[in-house]
């Protein structure tokens, strides 16, 4: 009988990345989302880090279907905005904007910046609970790049910043990047392998 782990995100593009990632790493596992038990319910996420909303989220989802959980909190961190958006990457304005408008709002706060100071890193926090085992792991992970002083034409869609960052590696937009480049440097990937090596 295969072990359950939830997946809990409401973002489908994250979940359908995190259970690619996971599916040869936990062959022996079976992964349920949020919609696949009809849970709408969010936590408020009152975490000033990534990690801080990755354990609440996980913690939170865990108690409420007594399932080991998985949760991953991360964004966008901008060393010339003093670390924004960080925890805020999906509400950034105030509000979820749509993929289009968080693009084009940070090409905005950007301008004028010279390029030399354009330093930027996709940051990432996994944090699982089994409230069985009272379980608790994490892991996180660092993409290091720059913000363009213009976007990809590529938008992939809720992952708005990819179309903006330049990755350090390969010197192009991460959403440029062909399926062998983002494997070898995506970190939510990297941080997976290694918590999946500790599961």
């Amino acid at each position: 009988m295969k072990k359950k782990l939830l997946i809990a995100t409401h973002n489908q593009a994250k979940l359908k990345e995190l259970k690619q990632f996971l599916a040869p790493l936990l062959p022996t596992t079976e992964f349920i989302s949020l919609s696949d038990l009809n849970i709408s319910e969010e936590p408020e996420e009152t975490g000033k880090t990534f990690f801080a909303n990755a354990k609440l989220k996980a913690e939170y989802y865990a108690k409420y279907t007594n399932l080991p959980t998985l949760s991953d909190d991360g964004g966008l961190v901008i060393d010339s905005l003093n670390g924004e958006p960080g925890v805020h990457s999906n509400r950034w304005m105030g509000h979820r904007g749509t993929d289009q408008e968080l693009i084009e709002y940070c090409l905005k706060q950007m301008r004028g910046i010279p390029k030399d100071k354009r330093l930027a890193r996709f940051e990432t926090c996994l944090y699982y609970v089994d409230p069985v085992e009272n379980m608790h792991l994490n892991e996180t992970g660092v993409i290091e790049g720059s913000i363009s002083e213009r976007a990809s034409r590529k938008i992939e869609k809720g992952y708005p910043y990819r179309s903006v960052f330049r990755v350090v590696k390969f010197g192009k937009f991460y959403t440029d990047l062909t399926a062998d480049e983002h494997s070898q440097i995506n970190h939510r990937l990297q941080a997976l392998k290694r918590l999946a090596l500790k599961l």
